[in-house]
């Protein structure tokens, strides 16, 4: 199972760079793993959850300033908890930025 995850921010740095470069991410169960070279585009990032199963890849789109998340969980049918901790870490350290958050399930 996948869940899109569509954030549209204001105007400014590239989200995705920002959690990238956060030194407080780990506080919310999430760790960067990989990331691609900061100066291609589109530029992408991979977020691991310390406790929970499941991976996100992040992409951020600076024309329409959307960052989009796409979970990806095996062995289990409950991304729940990964989603949750993704989208309170950007609530709790991205809010000034933040302005919609939607998803969608993909089967």
């Amino acid at each position: 199972m996948q869940i899109l995850i569509q954030v549209l921010c204001t105007k400014g740095r590239s989200i995705r760079q920002a959690i990238a470069d956060d030194p407080r991410i780990e506080r919310y169960g999430l760790q960067v793993t990989k990331e691609a070279q900061p100066g291609r585009a589109p530029g992408w990032l991979k977020l691991h959850a310390e406790e929970m199963r499941g991976a996100l890849n992040v992409e951020w789109d600076a024309q329409s300033s959307v960052l989009s998340a796409r979970v990806i969980t095996r062995g289990s049918r409950k991304p729940s908890p990964i989603v949750g901790a993704f989208v309170n870490y950007l609530l709790q350290r991205h809010d000034g930025r933040v302005q919609s958050i939607t998803t969608a399930i993909r089967r």
